[in-house]
């Protein structure tokens, strides 16, 4: 039947009704040509009113919702919905994709918008974050990306007068946002008392900062910056929908159907109001409008478009409609004209014109339409109804002639007879009713045979029948017009149908697919001329079929734009188009139909062009005549490379194993062996499952890949090189056209491609991140910048890559079928091909993604099965080799013929410069003409035709060729048996590399006294290799079954092999001639060995579980040995020959007395005592240690022992050979490993004299030859093993501040939580005090303006300050007194040869210059600094960056986030947000200072490397598992970088995008054990030194320790510094002052010799934190917050900075008259500053924490609380105690002179306040205290005349107290009378306004009122320092905030005169001083 086959003929776009106007918004506009661009479903239209004609975009496989004009209006970018939807830029002028966007929105795209010079494009995702996101549109690269909103966004904006600020608006917000680096940062606008908070709905930017902006109400918002400054009220009467700005003004357009027209400055020009026009309607409202020139485009809710003209504006020109709102169902065609009519939901009915592309008829009904039909006649119009009543009309005029309803729901579907007599009615309550046309549609019968509603009717030719479908999918059939049911199949058999729009039927039965029962087809319709069918579903397809289509799963063409459902589909009455409609969609479609016999003309319908490929694999299915796939080819699709466990995820599986055996691996484990192995030779080449995988390198070496190994191969000299860096099966290789870098692709879970130097043999970059399982095909572009791959996921991924950069171009789906290869087209770097399973696709590059169309076929021939290809001598031209043997030739994507050129597939084909090579199944090379005309000559590959030179044999005659390549005068073969052979020009064929063939290879047997090995696979071969420098196969002979084992006996001349059907056989070693054979066994025998000596006996081991003893001399089995419970694995001999050892796959050990088999139990110490004459066993106490950590994934298959019994190989199912030190007793012993086979190694065998291990590989094939390096052969080779499993247990080293700086946790400031457990409810929720006022029942702000009554007195006693009091304005930060050194390190530099350092504390940068102390700050940081590194290259001079601490990498605002910024001018250059969760704690530059490196606090410790000036993420990876302290880049290097943390140092390569690491290597340098690494600094010729938790240094040359500089410094080195301009290092400790050792020392380049210094700081231990070294200076930070300058020359010591060492700061006073102020902090230190000088004046040490300070009145005395609960009064001249008590146990919180210097009042937290009487003298008797204190005391305030003290209290309540009795004051009105001397409360009702709103778990820890008695500052605990006016009753008063502190600002006052304000961190430990900014009189 032909259905097996797609019809030919074609349906071609031709118009569309309709306009998108709902839920859209901005989406019309006028294009440079003076087109109009908009969209409809999931089509773009380019309109042109002037031709009447319309242009498709089809890129799209959704609902499009989004559009924006490039500013120079050609592009168009538009954005759709779906689960991945993504953005295309197109070029409405071509209708061709430029770029598309993809894999970062979800939900859907709903706002875009291109910058002003159209590079950057922002979109908005559909998200629940509504993500916003800023593209390179043109690379397809996503720039950055922020969370944008909780709430939808509607419309975004970038500002065309400023660079990189954006606006977006939406449901109740307006936001201002900046880009920079990678950092979108926002700002809420603020709507303040200027306008209601309200949704905003469009904007658009202006110049001077100014946002014009569209609300719900109708008003427009202006904004100048964020803040609202205006509002132009009423400029519409409802919601204004859009907004545009041009040339000459803004046009908006709203819900209250007006456009407005306004000038530049928002002055109104004009209205127009649409309602009132010809054309307009009640309740019309605009969503679009554009403004250009003279002409207004307006679009409706309705669907329709409205062209205005400025000067006639009453004359709107409808230039497109459509229907509107709810769903489109009804669609009929006239019967005799090319009209066709359409009824909607919206309950209009229209009638379109097919020629005039127009609407020439509209009418409305009072009901939503559901179904239409004209009759023959083409003069009634029936339609039905949704209320189940239908409605005939006359067609001319639309008058009405009848209206019936004599059912309750809907009417679905009705049709005329075709004699025009009848009417039938289908309805949804399953009836059918028929109505006589003539009787004026009188009811005539009725169909009651359905049980569900009725969807489709067809009558028959003769009006005697009607045929229904119902929602059941049941056909019936009735006679009409009575309506009884046909059940009699006969009577039905010949009747013929007038139309077809059934969609069960057997002549339909193609339509569904083979195996589902779905009714997802909602329309089809008939072309009985034509032969083809129609059809229209769910998912927005229309498709063809042929007619009649009996089979299911039929064969069709695709065809997508609606969106959703398609409703109805109808071919007109000339069928010469077809009309679908769409139900949500509300458009219109009609299709120009293209027959078969015009196709041929119409070869420029090439396949359409789309991302969702229009005719896709499931649809041209041209498939099923094609022929069965060759077996080679079969066998490969059938292939998995996926993997149970890959090796990617061993360290989590490590570390989960880890977790669980946490007690087991307390044993010291055994030391690795000294011995090393290197990979010498491998024998193989994977050429089973490859292709085109083997080149010619530049000098002439052939390159290739077996295992995981690229090898490099020198046929001169027959040696070989290895490429090392894969960890898994290679699958491909392809060669630079410069033929000296290779790419390989691995298999993987995320498989990664290495470019790679075949030179060097070093990684150049490594590519990773968007394959799945692996990586399949890949090849580099002519140029060789570019790279493509294709992946082995289910969809075959095509990535095009800027290799260099490692960073992804584009990315596509490639096909459902496997790819076999892909091939970039030399001459547009572009374009790609990619062939494979029934396909060949050409491609092309646009932005982020690749569009790719089939290949077209025509009559030519069939959809073959590609297995190569290739480019010809043009762009144009590609050939393709077939797996018939055809070579297809393409121009374009149309195959223009084929020539034949193989028996079987044709596997390779390479372009020569004039001409071709191919190769096949057939084992034939082919060099052929460059048109394919003739084929020039032939070489089959025959034994015959072998050289003499030849290293081995040829297996077979014509072997299948995968492989061919040219070069140096030869053709280079690889072939399907893992030979690979060279050819010469004239004739002879040169064998030199050859490997086992498929099948897995289990048996090895080396000799005993050659250097040979034997070799038996699955493939049926037996092989004898040389080991020696020859490397050949010696012989081969084939096996009747597959082998899995050999054995060699004593004399090495009979060879002895198991086979896999239970047989062995022994042969002679030389000949390998059959000696004799055995079949005992029914299944695989698994190990086979000789007795000691002189061989008596052979053991023969099998699957079913018994070992057979023979005697070798008379062939006959003399015992069996029984007992084992599972099949045996291993066998070995002891050296006496009397006893067995044997491994099962139950893993059980046993053992057995030869000959008779008889089983012995031997205690496990016993077995260490016997001598084995071979070791191969993996059980047992002397091998414990061989099984690792995740032993359950992975099972060791294989050991062997040296003859000198110290060295024990194994080798394991992840592919890895490891070597151990015997006996390995104890668990997880240490090894060293090697990576080269792939998966599992199935054997391991030392040669007779130790000097080589041969490995084989299972399903790799191949057999490896490695080199035993002994002990002390010391030649350190690059591709050294890797280190043991899990980490050294040796803890690494303690000190008590690495320990609290790994263990400290960093939370940001917003979830901060309070500093003092306070309880109880917050002052702003607590119910009011009524005030005197209200108490005295005045009216507030009724009192008369004077008032009889005395004056009311002051809150507070003022200082007049001035004779007027000017309130406070602002605060500027003008010292800072800290710096963070207690966990923080090399965080002070110099800068501007050092006149200025740089360092940091809390959240700011601090620029301080040396000479005059005065500091300047970068405050942009949102939250604690922890790192901060200088750029020292030239062209970057004064860069810092610093990072910060914060929440989840979520990329909002909390984000962590480095800044990098000018240390001068203080501009922020760039802000990464970046990946590292809770914080950032290294930062470095790279040498050329283009590169950053940032290491994160997260889990992973990730580190990543960005490009800081783009903001641009190069590449990110887990660091390690645990803290890691430092990373820094070499000095000389943008690409090699040291990290060390905890028990580790790793030495990181950036290749590409990638980051390779490798470990220290320890074991050259004796009981060298892993510590914990501290900081790092770098030497010439690849040294680095690292700083030890220990004190000492160590000295690594490239990754390996070469020496140790012991003791260094006593305590841990805790910093380092290279100078780069003479390579002198500082180093920085942890020690005690002596007289020869420093805490600082400076070293020669090499660490040799030092010098140390000393730092005068006084303090017991000194700790330094960070040193940097300038001219003659050392610049050096510690622990205790200095910062120290030491002069080279005399030592002398600076101190430039000082701070508390530990916090919180408590106590905060500063000096009655003077600018001085006190501290005192948790440290036991009172410090004394000097604001003036900016510098600490003094310090007191009290041995304990000090809690609180204070001046007497006269500044005299100064009193301390303590802690510990008592309190001392010192003199301030003499520093002196006066008098010192102890009354309390608990901590003084406050302690106050009164204002008469009488009385001291002391407030614990003891719930108290106790007096004390100063004129006593110093005994400090209390004379009383306050009763009844509910909670501890936080602050107190005397009033002014000294005999009121009020206390606030820690749970929110205020007491006041009279002095010195101590009784609590009740009465309001005399509260309400005091003066208060200061007032330092948090509580009361002046200050309530000062508590936030954000206070749950925060609190306001601090207050102090200006002197002046007008301004208030707080501190709380998010680390805010806010200034409000006082008093403040109101809540949620207005403040200004200050950021800068960490969290926990603890204490807070004035200066004297209100000059400046003294704020306390409490986590950060630092002072800041802010300047008070005054406001002019």
């Amino acid at each position: 039947m032909a259905a097996r086959s797609a019809p030919n003929c074609h349906l071609r776009l031709e118009w569309v009704y309709g306009y998108r106007g709902h839920q859209c918004r901005n989406n019309l506009y006028y294009t440079a040509a003076k087109e109009i661009v908009y969209f409809v479903a999931g089509v773009g239209v380019v309109y042109s009113p002037r031709e009447h004609r319309q242009k498709f975009y089809r890129g799209h496989s959704d609902d499009i919702i989004s559009l924006a004009l490039h500013p120079e209006r050609v592009l168009v970018a538009t954005g759709q919905v779906g689960k991945e939807p993504y953005i295309c830029v197109w070029d409405s002028y071509t209708v061709q994709t430029i770029s598309v966007l993809k894999d970062v929105h979800t939900h859907g795209i709903a706002c875009l918008a291109f910058d002003l010079d159209g590079q950057r494009l922002v979109s908005v995702g559909l998200d629940s974050k509504n993500a916003v996101c800023v593209w390179d549109w043109k690379r397809g690269k996503m720039l950055s990306m922020a969370p944008g909103h909780t709430d939808r966004i509607f419309d975004i904006s970038w500002d065309l007068y400023q660079p990189n600020k954006l606006v977006s608006c939406g449901v109740k917000h307006i936001k201002f946002w900046s880009l920079c680096g990678n950092a979108l940062t926002p700002k809420r606008g603020v709507f303040g008392k200027t306008g209601d908070l309200q949704t905003i709905l469009c904007l658009a930017c202006a110049r001077d900062e100014l946002t014009y902006s569209g609300a719900l109400n109708g008003d427009i918002y202006v904004w100048k910056g964020i803040n609202l400054i205006r509002t132009i009220q009423g400029a519409h009467t409802a919601g204004i929908f859009s907004m545009n700005a041009c040339e000459e003004g803004f046009a908006t357009g709203g819900r209250d159907g007006c456009i407005r027209l306004w000038d530049l400055t928002f002055k109104p020009i004009t209205v127009i109001d649409l309602r009132e026009t010809d054309q307009g309607y009640k309740g019309l409202s605009v969503r679009s409008v554009c403004w250009r020139g003279d002409h207004i485009l307006v679009g409706t809710q309705d669907s329709e478009i409205f062209e205005i003209v400025v000067h006639e504006r009453n004359k709107p020109f409808l230039i497109m409609q459509g229907h509107c709102e709810g769903e489109l169902w009804a669609l009929a065609v006239h019967p005799t004209k090319p009209l066709a009519v359409t009824g909607s939901d919206d309950r209009s009915v229209r009638i379109w014109s097919l020629v005039d592309h127009a609407l020439i008829a509209r009418c409305n009904m009072e009901e939503p339409i559901r179904c239409a039909a004209v009759n023959v006649d083409g003069i009634h119009l029936a339609l039905g109804m949704k209320d189940g009543s239908f409605t005939v009309l006359r067609v001319r005029d639309m008058t009405e002639v009848v209206h019936i309803k004599d059912r309750k729901e809907a009417i679905h579907e009705l049709k005329y007879s075709p004699d025009g007599t009848y009417l039938a009615v289908g309805c949804n309550d399953s009836s059918v009713d028929i109505y006589g046309v003539a009787q004026r549609y009188k009811k005539l019968g009725e169909c009651v045979g359905s049980l569900s509603f009725i969807t489709h009717l067809d009558w028959s030719s003769d009006s005697r029948y009607l045929q229904t479908n119902d929602g059941n999918g049941k056909r019936l059939f009735y006679r009409m017009p009575g309506g009884k049911e046909v059940t009699n199949k006969e009577e039905i058999k010949g009747v013929h149908w007038a139309s077809w729009t059934c969609v069960s039927g057997l002549e339909v039965n193609g339509i569904w697919p083979k195996y589902s029962d779905i009714n997802d087809i909602n329309s089809v319709d008939g072309n009985y001329i034509g032969q083809v069918l129609v059809t229209a579903d769910d998912y927005g397809i229309i498709k063809l079929f042929r007619y009649p289509c009996l089979r299911k799963g039929a064969k069709f063409k695709k065809y997508i734009g609606h969106s959703a459902h398609v409703t109805n589909v109808r071919w007109s009455h000339d069928y010469q188009w077809v009309i679908s409609i769409g139900g949500a969609d509300h458009s219109v479609f009609q299709w120009k139909f293209i027959p078969e016999r015009k196709l041929k003309d119409a070869l420029h319908i090439a396949p359409q062009e789309s991302l969702a490929d229009s005719n896709s694999d499931e649809s041209d299915s041209d498939m099923s005549d094609v022929p069965e796939l060759d077996s080679e080819i079969e066998q490969e699709t059938q292939l998995t490379y996926r993997r149970q466990v890959y090796k990617e995820d061993l360290p989590q599986l490590k570390e989960q194993y880890k977790e669980k055996q946490k007690s087991g691996t307390s044993k010291r484990r055994e030391k690795a062996p000294g011995n090393s192995i290197r990979l010498h030779f491998v024998h193989g080449y994977r050429g089973y499952d490859c292709r085109s995988n083997l080149f010619y390198t530049q000098i002439g070496e052939i390159v290739y890949h077996v295992a995981a190994v690229g090898v490099i191969y020198n046929r001169q000299q027959n040696t070989q090189r290895f490429y090392l860096g894969h960890d898994d099966d290679i699958l491909c290789l392809a060669i630079h056209p410069l033929k000296d870098y290779v790419a390989t692709g691995q298999v993987g879970r995320d498989p990664s491609i290495h470019i790679w130097d075949t030179e060097t043999i070093k990684p150049l970059s490594v590519l990773k991140g968007c394959h799945q399982y692996g990586v399949c095909a890949v090849d580099f572009s002519a140029d060789g910048k570019r790279l493509a791959s294709v992946g082995i996921d289910d969809s075959h991924t095509i990535v095009l890559w800027d290799w260099k950069k490692g960073e992804k171009l584009s990315i596509a789906r490639g096909s459902k079928d496997k790819i076999f290869v892909v091939k970039m087209n030399p001459y547009v770097p572009d374009k790609l091909i990619t062939a494979g399973i029934k396909h060949v696709k050409f491609w092309r590059r646009a932005g982020g993604g690749l569009i790719g169309r089939k290949g077209y076929v025509g009559t030519l021939g069939k959809n073959d099965t590609m297995m190569c290809a290739v480019y010809g001598w043009t762009e144009e031209m590609a050939f393709s080799g077939t797996s018939t043997g055809d070579v297809c030739i393409w121009r374009d994507v149309f195959l223009v013929k084929t020539v034949k050129a193989h028996d079987g597939p044709v596997f390779s084909m390479h372009a020569l410069e004039k001409g071709f090579v191919t190769g096949g199944k057939d084992g034939i090379v082919a060099l052929w003409d460059d048109s394919f005309e003739r084929c020039l000559k032939t070489y089959a590959i025959k034994r015959a035709a072998l050289a003499p030179g030849s290293k081995g044999l040829l297996l077979e005659d014509n072997p299948s060729i995968r492989a061919i390549s040219l070069g140096h005068g030869h053709i280079l073969v690889g072939t399907k048996n893992g030979e690979i052979l060279e050819v010469d020009k004239s004739g002879p064929i040169t064998l030199l590399v050859q490997g086992h063939m498929e099948g897995e290879v289990w048996g090895l047997a080396t000799h005993p006294y050659l250097p040979i090995c034997a070799t038996v696979s699955d493939d049926k071969t037996l092989r004898i290799w040389d080991l020696s420098p020859s490397h050949c196969m010696l012989a081969v002979r084939k096996l009747k079954k597959g082998g899995r084992c050999c054995c060699f006996s004593p004399d090495g001349k009979a060879l002895a092999v198991g086979l896999n059907d239970g047989s062995f056989l022994m042969a002679n070693a030389d000949t390998l001639e059959d000696l004799v054979s055995f079949h005992h066994r029914k299944d695989i025998i698994s190990d086979i060995r000789f007795s000691p000596g002189s061989g008596k006996y052979l053991a023969v081991a099998s699957h079913d579980s018994f070992i057979d003893i023979y005697n070798v001399m008379s062939s006959k089995r003399v015992g069996i040995c029984k007992g084992a419970t599972s099949y045996i694995t291993h066998v070995d001999w002891d050296i006496r020959g009397k006893l067995l050892q044997v491994n099962t796959g139950a893993k059980e050990q046993l053992f057995f007395e030869a000959p008779r088999g008889k089983k012995q139990t031997i205690p496990s110490v016993e077995v260490e005592k016997i001598c084995w004459a071979s070791w191969t066993s993996v059980l047992g106490l002397c091998c414990e240690g061989i099984w690792p950590v995740v032993g359950e994934v992975t099972d060791i298959t294989a050991s062997c022992l040296t003859s000198d019994k110290m060295v024990l190989a194994t080798g394991d199912d992840l592919g890895f050979v490891k070597l151990f030190r015997y006996p390995a007793k104890g668990k997880f012993g240490k090894f060293k490993r090697y990576v080269a086979h792939s998966t599992h190694v199935t054997n391991v065998r030392w040669t007779y004299d130790d000097s080589m291990l041969v490995t084989l590989g299972g399903a790799d094939m191949s057999l490896m030859v490695w080199t035993n390096e002994m002990e002390g052969y010391r030649e350190k080779r690059p591709c050294d093993s890797e280190e043991s499993d899990t980490d050294s247990e040796e803890d690494g080293g303690y000190d008590s501040d690495v320990t609290r700086e790994n263990e400290i946790s960093y939370t940001i400031r917003a979830l901060s939580t309070n500093i003092r457990p306070m309880f109880g409810v917050k002052p702003h929720l607590q119910g009011k005090e009524p005030s005197v006022d209200e108490r005295q029942g005045v009216v507030r702000g009724s009192r008369p303006p004077v008032s009889r009554a005395p004056p009311r007195p002051e809150k507070l006693q003022t200082n007049n300050v001035g004779k007027k009091k000017r309130p406070i304005e602002d605060l500027v930060l003008e010292l800072v007194f800290g710096y963070r050194g207690r966990d923080c390190r090399n965080n002070v530099h110099y800068l501007n040869d050092g006149d200025d350092i740089i360092y940091h504390t809390a959240s700011v940068g601090i620029l301080h210059n040396v000479a005059t102390g005065t500091q300047s700050f970068y405050q942009e940081h949102n939250d604690d600094i922890l790192c901060l590194t200088v750029n020292q290259h030239p062209k970057f001079i004064n860069i810092v960056a610093t990072g910060q601490v914060g929440d989840l990498a979520d990329m909002s605002a909390t984000a962590p986030s480095i800044h990098i910024w000018d240390a001068v001018n203080k501009q922020t250059l760039s802000i990464l947000r970046c990946y590292h969760s809770k914080g950032v704690c290294s930062v470095s530059f790279s040498a050329t200072g283009k590169l950053l490196l940032s290491v994160g606090l997260d889990p992973e410790h990730t580190i990543t490397i960005w490009r800081w000036q783009e903001g641009a993420k190069i590449a990110s990876r887990a660091g390690h598992n645990q803290r890691i302290f430092v990373a820094e880049f070499r000095p000389d290097s943008d690409s090699q970088f040291v990290s060390v943390g905890v028990k580790h140092v790793k030495f990181w390569t950036l290749a590409g995008r990638a980051l390779l690491s490798k470990k220290g290597l320890l074991s050259a340098v004796e009981d060298a054990r892993m510590q914990t690494m501290l900081a790092v600094a770098f030497g010439a010729n690849n040294l680095t030194f690292t700083g030890t938790i220990s004190g000492d240094v160590c000295v690594w040359k490239d990754h390996i320790l070469c020496r140790i500089v012991a003791r260094a410094h006593n305590g841990p080195v805790f910093a380092m510094y290279t100078t780069l301009r003479d390579g002198l290092i500082v180093t920085g400790g942890k020690e005690r002052p002596s007289k020869e050792g420093g805490a600082v020392k400076l070293w020669d380049q090499e660490l040799r010799r030092c010098r140390a210094f000393r730092l005068e700081t006084g303090q017991v231990t000194d700790c330094v934190r960070s040193v940097c070294r300038g001219k003659g200076k050392i610049l050096v930070g510690t622990r205790n917050a200095e910062i120290i300058e030491v002069g080279e020359k005399n030592a002398a010591c600076n101190i430039l900075v000082n701070g508390h060492v530990d916090g919180p700061i408590w106590g905060l006073v500063t000096h009655p008259s003077r600018d001085f102020f006190l501290s005192a902090a948790e440290d036991g230190t009172v410090r004394l500053w000097d604001i003036a000088d900016k510098k600490m004046l003094n310090k007191v040490n009290l041995g304990h924490a000090a809690r609180t300070v204070c001046y007497s009145p006269e500044g005299d005395m100064v009193a301390i609380g303590m802690k510990n609960g008592e309190f001392i009064i010192l003199l301030v001249s003499s520093l002196k105690i006066w008098g010192k008590k102890r009354d309390r146990r608990c901590a003084i919180h406050d302690i106050r002179f009164s204002p008469d210097s009488r009385f001291l009042a002391v407030g614990s937290s003891e719930n108290s306040v106790d007096f004390y009487d100063l004129t006593l003298g110093p005994t400090l008797n209390r004379i009383s205290y306050c009763r009844d204190i509910p909670s501890f005391v936080i602050q107190m305030d005397f009033s002014a005349d000294s005999r009121h003290l009020q206390v606030s209290t820690g749970c929110y309540k205020r007491q006041v107290y009279e002095v010195p009795s101590g009784k609590p004051v009740m009465d309001h009105a005399t509260m309400d009378r005091i003066t208060w001397a200061t007032w330092t409360s948090i509580l009361g009702d002046e200050v309530m306004g000062i508590w936030s709103r954000h206070a749950e778990k925060a609190n306001v820890n601090c207050a102090c009122v200006s002197h002046s008695g007008i301004s208030l500052v707080t501190g709380d605990d998010f680390g805010m320092v806010k200034l409000f006016d006082f008093p403040c009753p109101e809540k949620f008063a207005k403040h200004k905030r200050f950021l800068g502190h960490s969290p926990h600002v603890t204490n807070i006052r004035f200066t004297s005169g209100d000059r400046h304000v003294i704020s306390a961190g409490g986590d950060d430990c630092s002072l800041f001083v802010w300047k008070c900014v005054h406001m002019p009189h």
